[in-house]
């Protein structure tokens, strides 16, 4: 059994495709869940929506309470944590990380960056090892794992080598968060011209679509 863990991060409630205004990166997120669900009934789905409900941003008391051993913490350190515990176990446990994330301003939404805040754990998702020559210790190495960024974008271009690809600060830095930790099997879908609209958003709405049905249907086989 595979367990996902489906995120979404658009400020937009709604999918695109079935309700007004809708998401287009939460229409693909829940298309690849949906497919994959239809061929794997029985696969645990953890589903966090943190648009819905945002994590704490890090703060000063959480910063030494993470760099406390967990042994030592106090009992108040071991509450500040409380929530950076939680999100840490839902992703140590998933196989999968199903990732709907839309570009804002070039970068990330702010709830998934206080996600990723919150996940960046040394200890427990990274560790330090100055011995090493890369001191860095990724921690979700231990077994396999991949996870798929479904994104959306006003523009166009930002794919690597296009015009615009240095101005991609989304999913490039999820991408190498998600590598820094050891989760090296990262594939990105993205739909662009959602600003231009008409046939060229269609086409790549279209586009998007079909690449999350192939890249389920190949991952469902490996």
């Amino acid at each position: 059994m595979t367990r996902l863990l489906h995120i979404d991060s658009s400020a937009r409630p709604g999918r695109a495709g079935e309700h007004p205004h809708g998401s287009h990166s939460r229409r693909l997120s829940h298309a690849f869940v949906n497919r994959w669900r239809a061929a794997r009934p029985k696969d645990e789905v953890v589903y966090r929506d943190l648009a819905a409900s945002e994590p704490t941003v890090v703060r000063h008391e959480w910063i030494p309470a993470a760099f406390t051993p967990e042994d030592r913490r106090t009992p108040a350190q071991h509450a500040v944590l409380r929530e950076s515990d939680t999100l840490v176990r839902e992703l140590k446990a998933a196989e999968l990380l199903v990732i709907g994330m839309p570009m804002y301003n070039f970068g990330m939404p702010a709830p998934l960056k206080a996600w990723v805040d919150n996940i960046v754990r040394i200890a427990a998702t990274f560790d330090f090892d100055p011995g090493r020559d890369n001191p860095y210790v990724p921690l979700l190495a231990d077994r396999p794992r991949r996870a798929v960024l479904l994104t959306s974008r006003g523009g166009n271009g930002f794919d690597a080598g296009g015009p615009l690809a240095a101005m991609n600060h989304a999913d490039t830095a999820l991408r190498d968060v998600l590598g820094f930790l050891g989760i090296t099997q990262v594939q990105t879908v993205a739909i662009e011209h959602e600003e231009a609209g008409g046939p060229a958003l269609a086409a790549s709405v279209a586009r998007a679509l079909s690449a999350v049905d192939a890249l389920a249907d190949a991952w469902l086989t490996a």
